[in-house]
């Protein structure tokens, strides 16, 4: 048993984590006399290693997922969901959105064409929250900081909100809140062309330079800011704010969080910096749900195809959600860490 804990923590630490690399970028460092004492030092390190980790774990994620997405074009994907009834389709539909696009707003357009489809409402919407939330990447990514529990327990739980959410709204029988264009734009049932294993390869690289082209300004955005809070900003403001002295810090980082536009690519360093701050698990993980799942561009985005009561229904289900988990991270974190 030994054995495999060692072998974890190394594959957590060294592959996940490539701490190898932050020994190796500050030895650089040194070597041209930049003090890694010092707050500029110290950025720059962080800067650099969080910017490479990530960006290497990102187009190695990208690549994997989007092999395994070639297998599931939208016309294949429509069908498979369409075969599951009740509560079976919500977990099919957010298990589904774990393997397709990393923000929102690349969730959306494709949340349309299912209900354009005509699949049930709450079954669509449970893909739209799964997707940018509980992506297969959020999970490698969130392992290589906060390990394997909290990065199993917080993709659980999002396909908890998914589930429920989507569950929520079909209940509700909110139909007659979607756009009138949108029921009436059909779908046309193509049936997708068998690829081939070198075409898959190569769809694969296509989406890892086309995810990472639009992605990598926010992984620069995130690295930086979370450079800015680990190095400058002082523990003790962390800790007021979104540590346990603070009862609202859940849902002072989910308002906080809703009005910027990241995935989960962008947000990890600045979840990263503030848990080293002191900042509670509960708070870091609401603000990086509310950051992927309730970015105001995606709710424009979304405005577009159904009404203002359903949009607020949409919003209040996913932020309640968020703060309920984020309150039982803080109170169940002892088990994780």
């Amino acid at each position: 048993m030994q054995i495999i804990i060692s072998i974890l923590n190394f594959f957590q630490d060294q592959v996940l984590g490539m701490k190898w690399l932050n020994a190796v970028i500050g030895s650089g460092l040194s070597a041209v006399g930049l003090d890694l004492e010092s707050k500029v030092g110290a950025s720059i390190q962080f800067f650099i290693y969080d910017t490479i980790k990530i960006t290497v774990l990102l187009c190695v994620l990208i690549y994997l997922i989007s092999y395994i997405q070639s297998y599931f074009p939208p016309e294949r994907s429509k069908r498979i969901l369409g075969r599951f009834h009740g509560v079976g389709a919500n977990i099919a539909a957010a298990l589904l959105g774990t393997v397709t696009p990393f923000c929102s707003c690349s969730s959306i357009p494709l949340f349309i064409g299912f209900t354009s489809a005509g699949l049930p409402l709450g079954v669509t919407f449970s893909f739209l929250i799964s997707s940018p939330m509980v992506d297969l990447g959020s999970l490698v990514l969130l392992m290589s900081i906060f390990g394997s529990k909290i990065a199993a327990v917080y993709v659980l739980v999002g396909l908890v909100i998914a589930v429920a959410g989507g569950t929520i709204i079909e209940k509700l029988h909110m139909e007659k809140h979607v756009e009138q264009y949108i029921k009436t734009a059909g779908s046309v049932d193509i049936e997708a062309p068998d690829l081939t294993k070198r075409e898959r390869l190569k769809f694969a690289l296509e989406q890892v330079s086309a995810t990472f082209k639009k992605v990598f300004p926010y992984i620069l955005v995130g690295v930086g800011i979370g450079a800015f809070i680990h190095n400058w900003i002082p523990q003790t403001w962390i800790e007021t704010a979104l540590g346990s002295s603070n009862p609202f810090s859940v849902i002072l980082a989910t308002l906080v969080g809703v009005p910027m536009y990241a995935d989960i690519f962008g947000t990890i360093p600045v979840a990263e910096a503030l848990f080293a701050k002191g900042a509670q698990l509960g708070a870091i993980l609401s603000f990086m749900m509310a950051v992927t799942t309730l970015s105001l561009p995606s709710l424009i985005m979304l405005r577009k195809a159904v009404k203002p009561k359903l949009l607020a229904l949409f919003i209040g289900i996913c932020a309640g959600g968020i703060i309920i988990v984020g309150y039982l991270f803080n109170i169940f974190h002892y088990f994780l860490v």
